[in-house]
């Protein structure tokens, strides 16, 4: 294989993986907590943009569930966002961990 089909290869790579991560920043990802009760909403980028509290969680007496229950939430989304990039960067990469990806 010549230098010059490396370059090329690597750039096409380059390529792809910028038009996934433009992709990745128009995905959103769900994620719950509770049995559904909280919900949270990320981006493939891993940026919280919704949160989603079913009025049934809301205990006065019990705040600390409700912030548990959104931690988990927010939790699950972002790890399902992180599962998604990950997927889709590894169709370009072959499975490379590449640094910042």
């Amino acid at each position: 294989m010549s230098m010059a089909n490396l370059q090329r290869m690597a750039q096409q790579m380059q390529q792809e993986m910028l038009r996934i991560q433009n992709e990745l920043e128009t995905l959103n990802v769900d994620g719950s907590a509770g049995g559904g009760v909280v919900r949270a909403t990320v981006t493939g980028k891993q940026e919280l943009v919704s949160v989603t509290i079913d009025p049934s969680a809301v205990d006065p007496a019990d705040v600390e569930m409700l912030q548990d229950l959104v931690v988990a939430a927010v939790n699950d989304a972002l790890r399902s966002s992180r599962q998604l990039a990950e997927s889709k960067m590894a169709a370009v990469t072959g499975g490379l961990k590449l640094p910042g990806m």
